[in-house]
């Protein structure tokens, strides 16, 4: 075998593969040791399937030889917990479900499957992945490559970590509250929330692989080293969903611009009621000097419907909890409910109407949500990305939280510069782009004095995902992309 990378990009393993550099069953063995290696203090490979693992990395091995070509053949993969594996557990770590076997694949997974990809087993995730911790009573506890004492983000924490260690060369996760985004910025990579129609959103949850047209908001996509990763695995696994297929095709239109120069950069202003960390504002600031610098045009602007953003996180969260209390038992609800009206702040009535909703409720609150998305189209006439923090705060010390969730979630804080802020308000970088559906790119922008990356997202058009992901490619040519942590080289 060639001396490999395990740091190296999905596209630069593909090219290796392709041209006899390594075979697939030697990539594999690869990142089997080293997860068995490393992942003793991350805790991302929490399911482990190495034995058809290697069996897929032989028949791969063996299509090469007959001179079949695939997109992804050959390449090991990991997929977030969450998603339906035949033959693999699916318990989104909630305790209620521990046992449960998929017997079907997900959409995602056929897709990756069909592809090509070697998948080496499936990675950790908060309870019900309701927060940016991974940390869950079945699998434990996930940890951050870059210290260990730090969470990794969440729900896709696992994912992030694994990817950050190089433990392996893609991974697909889901978002609804900045799930992908939040742990590629926590760990240094990057990650899309695609548009919201793009990727199919079932197979997830111990449940059969079926759409539900009622669960709004939730995307599943691709994280990974490069920008570049992004769209390759967005080529495969962009799509209709269960019984869309027989029609219908997907066909992205290319990225606006092929320079960065030519790029229209839009800049959040700063959200007047949320706090957020001066390392990470600092870092906007300096990227948009950068742009500035380079001849792009960029300054400050937002679709006119935002305005102060609160009615928008209202909206947002009563959605939000609509559709995430569907899963959740009557016991569980009505402690949800208790616990909201005890609150007095207009965000947590708003989660209560979510969760006291009417069919008549959600109906308005769709009417409400295109007004939104008519303004977000208007916005992009005039732009072409718009830039915001991932979230308000950097890669945070692990924090024991109860599940299901207890009183302390309202009185819960981040330390934001010396003050206390919610820790719910943490949805709110995210819900951005999530409300009204739009692709969403997170990526490095750099690292703190403590060594913690720092990072951004571009937000972009609807279903013009190439151009947010495009962006963020040659944004790496200027910036730096993906660097590895300390104590993970290749041994």
């Amino acid at each position: 075998m060639a001396d490999i990378d395990p740091f190296s990009s999905a596209t630069e393993l593909l090219a290796a593969l392709r041209a006899g550099r390594v075979t697939s069953r030697e990539l594999t063995e690869l990142y089997i040791r080293r997860i068995e290696q490393h992942d003793g203090r991350l805790n991302a490979v929490v399911l482990r399937d190495f034995e058809r693992a290697r069996a897929q990395a032989s028949a791969a091995d063996a299509a090469a030889a007959r001179g079949e070509h695939a997109p992804l053949l050959g390449l090991p993969i990991t997929l977030k917990e969450s998603f339906n594996v035949e033959g693999l557990e699916t318990t989104c770590g909630v305790p209620e479900w521990k046992g449960y076997v998929s017997p079907h694949d997900a959409p995602a997974t056929a897709r990756l499957k069909k592809a090509g990809a070697v998948l080496l087993g499936k990675t950790n995730v908060p309870p019900a992945l309701a927060d940016w911790q991974s940390a869950n009573p079945i699998h434990g506890r996930c940890n951050n490559p870059w210290d260990t004492r730090h969470t990794p983000g969440g729900s896709s924490g696992g994912s992030a970590a694994a990817l950050a260690a190089g433990l392996t060369a893609l991974e697909v996760g889901s978002d609804i509250g900045g799930s992908i985004r939040v742990p590629a910025a926590f760990c240094g990579i990057y990650g899309h929330r695609p548009s919201e129609t793009l990727l199919p959103k079932s197979g997830q949850f111990p449940m059969p692989p079926l759409p539900n047209a009622a669960v709004v908001m939730g995307v599943q996509g691709p994280l990974a080293r490069s920008a570049e990763d992004l769209d390759l695995a967005l080529s495969i696994l962009a799509g209709p969903d269960v019984g869309e297929d027989v029609a219908w095709r997907v066909e992205l239109p290319r990225a606006r611009h092929d320079r960065l120069i030519d790029f229209r950069v839009a800049v959040l202003p700063p959200i007047a009621w949320l706090g957020v960390d001066g390392r990470i504002a600092a870092a906007l600031d300096d990227l948009v000097s950068r742009l500035g610098r380079l001849g792009c045009v960029v300054k400050q602007a937002q679709p006119e419907a935002l305005g102060d953003l609160r009615e928008h996180h209202q909206l947002y969260r009563s959605l939000l909890s609509a559709v995430t209390s569907a899963r959740v038992d009557d016991d569980t609800r009505g402690k949800r409910i208790a616990m909201y009206e005890k609150a007095d702040d207009e965000f947590s009535r708003a989660h209560l109407r979510g969760l006291t909703a009417r069919a008549g409720d959600y109906i308005l609150w769709h009417g409400r949500r295109e007004q939104y998305r008519a303004s977000w189209r208007a916005f992009f006439r005039d732009w072409d990305v718009l830039l915001a923090p991932a979230m308000n705060v950097l890669a945070y010390p692990h924090i024991e939280r109860a599940w299901p969730e207890d009183d302390s979630d309202l009185t819960l804080t981040f330390t934001v510069d010396g003050r206390g802020v919610p820790y719910l308000h943490g949805l709110a970088y995210p819900a951005v782009s999530t409300l009204a559906g739009q692709p969403a790119t997170a990526f490095p922008a750099g690292r703190s004095r403590e060594g913690l990356p720092i990072g951004l997202q571009a937000i972009g058009p609807y279903l013009e995902d190439h151009t947010p992901i495009h962006f963020a490619a040659l944004l790496a040519r200027e910036i730096g992309g993906f660097t590895k942590p300390q104590g993970y080289d290749p041994s």
